[in-house]
């Protein structure tokens, strides 16, 4: 599947989403006004910031899926990470604004009614957003976005929140004590507040190029099942990710011999093998030429100047293909 088809399951998922959101924001605030709950009041808090997080996520996506240009060279999938972090921060503030209204209520009181219809709304909602959760999840792993794959896990969130409503609500009307919906409502935003803490941190590590270790182990599995045996050596190994795109570069030690043209040949071929396990991603090779004292590290037995035999087997782990050559000291088995 190409950038394009992405970009438009992409812009597909993020309609229904805010289609989903307007709806749901709807429901619970009619849940609300028939009920005066506070923790149903929470989870319609929480949906109006479902709205604002995926107007921003539609404008992302439709941004970060523009061409790179003389101003952004490696594109504009960073965008992604913006969204992700302001979604991460509304939802912050949503769960603040709850705790404080659950607190006055609280301290003042409330009157609660007709919370059966309240939890015949709620659970709707929540069966819901549990699906649309799960759609946005999976289409955001498929594209490779991480705006549908933060804007997922919010509605997943919200549909935890839902059932944490319901029981609150169930427990008022078993118990009568009216206190245990404000201090439902807390509990939610609490569970809110840990969520949107974990998608400001992953925005964060997004923009400073933090290290993907799923994506750091398909690179080096790929590199070492793919691999002839005149590859001498892999070192220096980096990727960032932009948006759907992961950039990756290496230095790779061939025999002195190779023309530019069968070096060439190598780049092409371990640049298709890792789009097949990594799409969208871009490869760059520096190339670097053997030397005599690399001689007992190559495993090219056809080599016809060789000046010593193989004998010591340096293993390609993520720490060796992130770290120095061979020759340096610290890496030699």
């Amino acid at each position: 599947m190409n950038n394009n088809s992405f970009t438009e399951l992409r812009k597909k998922a993020i309609k229904i989403s805010l289609i989903f959101a307007v709806f749901m924001l709807a429901a619970k605030l009619g849940a609300y006004f028939i009920t005066n709950s506070a923790a149903i009041f929470s989870d319609a808090a929480e949906s109006v910031v479902h709205i604002l997080a995926t107007s921003m996520a539609f404008y992302s996506i439709i941004l970060s899926s523009k061409p790179a240009d003389e101003s952004h060279l490696y594109g504009h999938g960073n965008i992604e990470y913006f969204s992700a972090g302001v979604e991460g921060l509304f939802i912050v503030f949503a769960s603040i604004y709850i705790i404080y209204n659950a607190i006055n209520d609280i301290i003042i009181g409330t009157t609660l009614k007709q919370l059966d219809i309240g939890i015949y709304i709620i659970s709707i909602t929540g069966l819901l957003n549990l699906g649309l959760g799960y759609y946005l999840i999976k289409t955001g792993q498929r594209t490779n976005s991480i705006t549908l794959l933060a804007d997922g896990k919010h509605v997943l969130t919200d549909s935890i929140t839902s059932i944490g409503v319901i029981i609150g609500i169930i427990l008022v009307m078993i118990t009568k004590m009216q206190i245990i919906d404000p201090i439902v409502a807390i509990l939610v935003a609490i569970n809110i507040l840990y969520t949107g803490y974990n998608l400001i941190r992953e925005s964060i590590g997004g923009l400073m190029n933090e290290t993907d270790k799923d994506i750091l182990n398909k690179i080096v599995t790929c590199l070492k099942k793919n691999r002839r045996d005149y590859w001498i050596d892999i070192h220096h190994l980096r990727f960032w990710k932009s948006g759907e795109n992961i950039f990756i570069d290496f230095h790779l030690s061939l025999p002195y011999f190779l023309n530019i043209k069968e070096s060439h040949i190598e780049e092409e071929y371990i640049e298709e093998f890792i789009r097949s396990e990594i799409p969208s991603s871009q490869v760059r090779i520096h190339m670097d030429y053997c030397s005599k004292n690399l001689c007992k590290y190559c495993l090219y037995t056809e080599c016809k100047v060789r000046g010593d035999d193989f004998s010591k087997n340096v293993e390609w782990d993520d720490k060796k293909l992130l770290g120095d050559p061979i020759e340096i000291k610290g890496h030699i088995s």
